[in-house]
């Protein structure tokens, strides 16, 4: 899908969810018509791809978990299969429908659909499977009429400890986490020991492990009604609380719950499981309703932090650039001086009467040289650029039809700097429009 038509399909939907974020689609077209111009994405990419723009709340973890039964509870309704066995392997997109019946459409609608978290995906999963229906085989969409979901995705994952297909599947993991504003993952309290299920942990911990935000990730025990005999609750949470740190995972928050519709213990046998578990689950709740906040503050920001990249990145781009010219013009210096060196030989050899000859051979002869060797360098100081942005962007300011000389400033012109220093401030004020809608700052 073409950006302009991404634009008005983002515009539409904000504009029923939340209008002040309208205003940042502007911001967005702006920040990618910077990029464009200057090569850092394709003219076919826009940075709206980067991001979900419904607020996005993942469950994922192993088998027999209860990640199935907590979003039936969630949405009141009773959507998902649940068992100790595995009912489904695919990746399910839960949304809200006006349809008073619970719909499910195949994976090729989030394919095609730039709203969902999963749009244009099926080109990773063809990389993966040689199959142009492979995305129906990871994927389905569902939509239930339940007024939490109003606003918000959920996503409800295959377990991973019983999935054949666990690259793909972590491949897809590690995408709906870094698009999710809040990612749940689920532990089975009935397995206390976590060194039984030490190959799932650590699936999850490859995923999870060092996640630039980290604190969106809550880390749930489920089903802790299975161990009021024991007396034990606090000895099981630290088992998984040391497992987990011991994979590396330092930060994020551990809760312990169940889910009273399914549980076989009695009333006078809840006690502290019960008072924990209502805390526990009223803050998970919480969260999840806090998701639609926090997503519309992050669209918002991400204007801003895009923007300080691009500066950045344009330093660097500069800085090649400026290395690129300068080697290009000693290497022109050179080959003119040769060349000059030819025609002054031929004067004194008093051969004046082929110096028009040589003349015109000398200027066919530097620019076949200047353009093969402006390839080379170009090439060669390419595959040194780590940066995948700057070295695309370095590759389109080095093309052979394009002025060596002018290319420093060509990149750096000031209305590229200035436009992106004023998308930094702009962004800010979009924050405090943001703040005057939630919050009342006078009196």
């Amino acid at each position: 899908m073409r950006p302009k038509e991404r634009y008005k399909k983002l515009k539409e939907h904000l504009l029923e969810e939340n209008p002040v974020l309208v205003e940042a689609i502007k911001e967005y077209e702006e920040l990618d018509g910077v990029a464009h111009e200057i090569g850092f994405i394709e003219k076919e990419s826009t940075y709206t791809e980067e991001i979900s723009w419904w607020p996005l709340i993942s469950v994922l973890g192993t088998f027999s978990a209860g990640k199935s039964s907590f979003i039936n509870e969630f949405l009141q309704t009773k959507l998902q299969s649940t068992g100790n066995q595995a009912v489904d392997d695919k990746f399910t997109v839960i949304c809200y429908t006006k349809s008073p019946e619970p719909i499910t459409l195949p994976g090729v609608a989030l394919d095609a659909d730039p709203r969902f978290p999963f749009y244009d995906i099926s080109k990773e999963i063809e990389k993966i499977e040689d199959n142009e229906t492979a995305v129906n085989r990871y994927l389905q969409l569902k939509g239930v009429n339940s007024e939490r979901l109003k606003g918000k995705i959920l996503i409800d994952s295959p377990g991973f400890d019983a999935d054949v297909q666990r690259d793909e599947t972590l491949k897809i993991t590690k995408h709906i986490i870094d698009l999710s504003d809040l990612v749940l993952i689920f532990f089975d309290a009935r397995h206390p020991e976590p060194g039984a299920m030490r190959d799932t942990l650590n699936h999850l911990v490859e995923v999870a492990q060092n996640h630039k935000d980290s604190d969106k990730i809550l880390y749930i025990l489920n089903q802790i009604d299975t161990c009021h005999k024991e007396d034990n609750l606090e000895d099981i949470i630290g088992a998984w609380q040391r497992a987990l740190s011991q994979k590396g995972i330092v930060s994020g928050r551990f809760y312990a719950i169940y889910n009273e519709s399914v549980s076989e213990l009695k009333e006078n046998e809840a006690g502290r499981l019960k008072k924990r578990k209502d805390a526990d689950l009223s803050e998970i709740i919480q969260k999840i309703e806090k998701v639609s906040v926090d997503r519309a503050y992050r669209i918002v920001k991400n204007v801003g932090t895009k923007a300080k990249e691009l500066l950045k990145d344009i330093r660097e781009l500069k800085d090649m650039l400026q290395r690129y010219k300068k080697i290009m013009l000693f290497a022109d210096a050179l080959m003119l001086i040769s060349l000059a060196a030819g025609g002054l030989w031929l004067n004194i050899a008093g051969l004046d009467s082929y110096f028009g000859v040589y003349a015109g051979v000398s200027i066919a002869v530097f620019l076949l040289l200047h353009f093969k060797l402006k390839r080379v360098v170009a090439s060669t100081l390419a595959n040194k650029i780590e940066n995948p942005q700057v070295k695309r962007a370095f590759v389109k300011q080095s093309a052979w039809f394009r002025s060596t000389f002018g290319a420093p400033a060509r990149v750096s012109q000031e209305k590229y700097v200035n436009r992106l220093k004023d998308l930094i401030e702009e962004s800010k004020n979009f924050i405090q429009k943001l703040n005057d809608q939630f919050v009342t700052l006078k009196s």
